[in-house]
């Protein structure tokens, strides 16, 4: 019987070898792998919400935090959700095999790029049951093979999920091997994979801090990683009072336990006592926590319907993940710049204005994979941006940053076409 890390060994063989023919697969074929997992995902949601309902059981007993809980939970709607975005990536260009950058030199050699896969994908990953089926579509219709390992608390759904992708895959015509699931939990296995640069060409990692700073700081073979969201919304003097309120409501509540969502917003003094009770009043039918500082508690303490929280220095950069919400009043654009770069995470940042020059040097300053101008945060995500799906949000900046779509799983290659020329 094969140990844990000889089947974790022969899995990685599997994908790598796959690897090789899915660089020349046809669209036809990736598309209706796509066109699968998607019929399946809803001929087998009772199954997959059967598994589902055992791991949020379990991960309750255990304490998980409802921000968690949420990330955790699958329902018909959520499953219909990623049906739809996995037929939104088949509908896609396939980025495979573009060429692009062409040019003749004067030697009348041409020269230029064309686009191939990565090779083997590895994602290790908590919580999210729908990342298995968000990697594994994009890697699959990027050419590339995956291998999936998924948290303890999500064991059932992921199994679930992976056995839909798997089989509908080999139904499609792709390569034995392609898409890879470790069932077993052990942490050992990690360690492993981090180690296999001669099968696995990336690898993404998908969870809390303390995971992504593992995989970073072990892994053997390149990282393409998110960290967390601390994600700020400045309401410039200039601001659309109802931009501003609908704008801010959104981005805290919609949903609030989310990478994207609102964390801290910043109110320039000239407006703060106009617009900060009416945002307040708007969080408060949600139950928002507002943690205030001197300037902005002195505003709306009077309002005895608040919930109502003086700051700390601990509640500047903190990502709450929770119906609680940072407030700061500043008296100018340049004091919310600066509390964005030194307490922004590089994730997704907006201001509210209706002047030009404010939007433009708030567009050129911040430094963050997303910036919005009187837009929220939330439409941070592959199928907002019409990537249909994504792998993470990348707050890096190699080599790619933001959602992470179709051709951040490509590389290139160059291409050179002669009529006989030797170098002199």
């Amino acid at each position: 019987m094969k140990s844990a890390i000889e089947e974790l060994e022969a899995k990685a063989r599997a994908a790598k070898a796959a690897s090789r023919r899915m660089a020349y697969l046809s669209a036809e074929v990736k598309n209706k792998a796509l066109h699968n997992i998607a019929d399946d995902l809803l001929v087998k949601k009772d199954e997959i919400l059967a598994a589902n309902k055992l791991d949020y059981q379990e991960a309750q007993a255990s304490g998980m935090s409802a921000a968690m809980l949420d990330r955790l939970l699958l329902d018909s709607s959520r499953i219909e959700a990623i049906a739809q975005d996995v037929m939104a990536v088949a509908a896609l260009p396939d980025p495979v095999g573009e060429v692009f950058d062409m040019r003749t030199m004067p030697n009348g050699l041409q020269i230029g790029k064309k686009r191939v896969p990565l090779g083997v994908m590895g994602a290790i990953y908590e919580s999210r049951p729908n990342v298995t089926i968000d990697i594994s579509v994009l890697s699959l219709k990027a050419g590339n093979a995956i291998i999936l390992r998924g948290g303890r608390e999500a064991i059932h759904s992921n199994n679930a999920l992976a056995r839909v992708v798997q089989d509908a895959a080999t139904r499609a015509g792709m390569p034995d091997g392609v898409v890879q699931f470790i069932e077993n939990t052990d942490r050992a296995l990690v360690d492993k994979m981090l180690r296999m640069r001669d099968f696995i060409d990336l690898i993404i990692p998908r969870g809390g801090s303390g995971l992504i700073k593992f995989v970073t700081e072990n892994a053997t073979m390149p990282v393409l990683s998110g960290g967390i969201g601390v994600c700020h919304t400045y309401v410039d003097k200039s601001a659309d009072m109802e931009k501003a309120v609908a704008i801010a409501f959104n981005a805290k509540v919609q949903r609030p336990t989310v990478c994207n969502a609102l964390d801290t917003l910043l109110v320039h003094t000239d407006i703060a006592q106009r617009y900060l009770p009416l945002v307040a009043a708007e969080w408060a039918k949600s139950g928002v926590e507002m943690h205030c500082d001197e300037r902005a508690l002195a505003i709306v303490r009077a309002d005895i319907s608040l919930k109502l929280v003086s700051a700390t220095d601990e509640d500047w950069g903190k990502e709450f993940l929770s119906l609680k919400a940072s407030v700061k009043v500043v008296d100018s654009l340049d004091e919310a710049l600066e509390h964005i770069e030194r307490y922004g995470s590089g994730h997704s940042e907006a201001i509210i204005t209706e002047e030009y020059q404010a939007a433009m040097r708030f567009l050129n300053e911040v430094d963050a994979a997303c910036v919005y101008v009187n837009a929220s945060t939330r439409f941070t995500d592959g199928s907002q941006f019409g990537l249909g799906a994504e792998v993470g949000i990348s707050t890096q900046k190699f080599h790619a940053r933001g959602p992470l779509g179709l051709k951040e799983l490509t590389t290139y290659k160059w291409i050179i076409f002669g009529s006989g020329q030797v170098r002199p």
